[in-house]
């Protein structure tokens, strides 16, 4: 059979441009989503009066069996045929006949395939969502179990003060917990129907577009049909979403990497989530927090890609168009892989507690306590500053960490010390005491922890 638009040409496409134009390879995953959309159009075709009852009973009857053959992996597509579009309509047309030809009345390929990504997304960020909400849940969890559990905080990746394990892991369920807001929210601009809009222009038929997106559970329509087949903003604006979540995602996944090395053996990762050497006998790699992080980069170019694609085009669809479906293909797996993975490897992941409070204990992180101290004692903050960096450096000569000087050592700086600064600068106590909104204290962390809780019981 000839190609459904060949009746104005008088030669057979060269090979070379049937394979660049070609996006069966790639958009055959969209095979469900366009039999779907094309159910809805020809009952509204019917609906209508534009094809008869029978006709249009015909026609979902044989896209109900293309669909059956689709899910049984037995349709071959074709090259030749281009597309998704065009390769269910061959498919059709073979089932029930020429019939089958009366399916793209009132249509294009343009608002379909457009209608096709609309519904593709808006299931698949659905998804994102209830992963998203998993890793939550796991960071919840291990959040739950180390509230009392005390890690040195960074900055600069130099230890900075101390805090609740619980808190540190919690920065990252609010990381995500925006994450879903932008998922969420990006929802508004999927749920809007595209099919009706024809080529461009709109069309001669009496067609019903506020039927058509009922039917496939859209809560609008586009209202410009030329907006309607050339926007590609929802699928940028999940690309983007995606980004920023693997951001996330990679920062988590550093740390973890981090974590789990032998120099800080703060957590160590469950063997199901990790690989040994080929060569070294000993190792145990980190690899899924490795190609987590690496994977956000994929993602990074799936985005800066499309954008590229699209800073150009005049109105309305274009072929370059056609390079908007394997990144947000590709996005989409990444993404799903990535938090299917992290999930089960953060609930699964062991604290080794006893090796975070002998790092808080022998190290300087309670410097800003010690300086506190003295401006509660009435010595000006700056001045605090400068004694208890002589402090300190007495210490690392000597050394010791803060505990471990004796209370002469202190009033040789400052007549101000007395015995009480041991209890003001012990760890527990100076996590303790942060008890600002939002702070470390553990008080604070056991009410934010209420708080992640109620995010996701809504």
């Amino acid at each position: 059979m000839s190609k459904l638009w060949g009746g104005r040409f008088t030669k057979t496409t060269n090979e070379l441009v049937d394979q660049l134009t070609a996006s069966i390879s790639f958009d055959k995953k969209l095979a469900n989503e366009d039999i779907q959309g094309s159910i809805a159009h020809v009952q509204m075709l019917a609906e209508q009066g534009i094809i008869t009852e029978d006709e249009a009973d015909q026609i979902k009857e044989g896209l109900l069996r293309v669909k059956e053959k689709y899910d049984q992996g037995v349709l071959i597509f074709s090259e030749a045929d281009e597309d998704i579009h065009m390769n269910i309509e061959k498919f059709l047309i073979e089932e029930i006949g020429s019939v089958g030809g009366k399916l793209h009345t009132g249509r294009s390929r343009n608002d379909q395939v457009a209608t096709d990504m609309h519904l593709y997304l808006k299931n698949h960020t659905e998804t994102v969502i209830e992963l998203l909400e998993n890793v939550q849940k796991a960071i919840v969890s291990q959040a739950e179990a180390h509230v009392y559990t005390m890690i040195p905080g960074y900055t600069h990746l130099q230890r900075a003060q101390p805090v609740s394990f619980a808190h540190h892991l919690l920065a990252y369920f609010w990381m995500i917990e925006r994450d879903k807001e932008r998922f969420q929210d990006s929802l508004k601009r999927v749920d809007v129907c595209p099919l009706g809009a024809g080529a461009m222009a709109g069309t001669t038929f009496p067609i019903d577009r506020e039927r058509t997106a009922e039917l496939l559970g859209f809560s609008s329509v586009y209202p410009n049909s030329m907006d309607a087949v050339s926007d590609r903003d929802f699928i940028l604006e999940f690309l983007s979403a995606s980004s920023i979540l693997m951001m996330h995602i990679s920062r988590l996944s550093e740390e973890l990497v981090i974590w789990s090395s032998e120099e800080f053996n703060f957590i160590e990762l469950d063997d199901s989530f990790c690989t040994g050497s080929s060569i070294m006998p000993q190792k145990k790699n980190p690899d899924v927090p490795e190609l987590l992080r690496a994977k956000t980069g994929r993602v990074y170019g799936d985005l800066v890609g499309l954008l590229t694609v699209l800073k150009g085009l005049p109105l309305a669809y274009n072929k370059d168009m056609q390079e908007d479906k394997e990144g947000m293909f590709d996005t989409v797996e990444t993404v799903e892989g990535s938090l299917s993975l992290l999930a089960p490897l953060l609930s699964t992941m062991n604290v080794n507690t006893d090796t975070m409070k002998k790092a808080v204990t022998s190290d300087y992180s309670n410097a800003t306590d010690l300086a506190d101290y003295l401006v509660k004692k009435g010595m000006a903050f700056r001045d605090a500053h400068a004694v208890t960096g002589q402090v300190v450096l007495e210490a690392i000569q000597k050394g010791s960490v803060l505990l471990e000087l004796d209370l002469a050592d202190y009033k040789e700086h400052s007549e101000l010390f007395e015995a009480d600064v041991f209890e003001a600068i012990a760890p527990e106590n100076v996590v303790g005491r942060r008890n600002s909104q939002g702070g470390t204290a553990f008080k604070q962390v056991e009410h934010q922890l209420e708080l992640a809780k109620e995010k996701l019981k809504k």
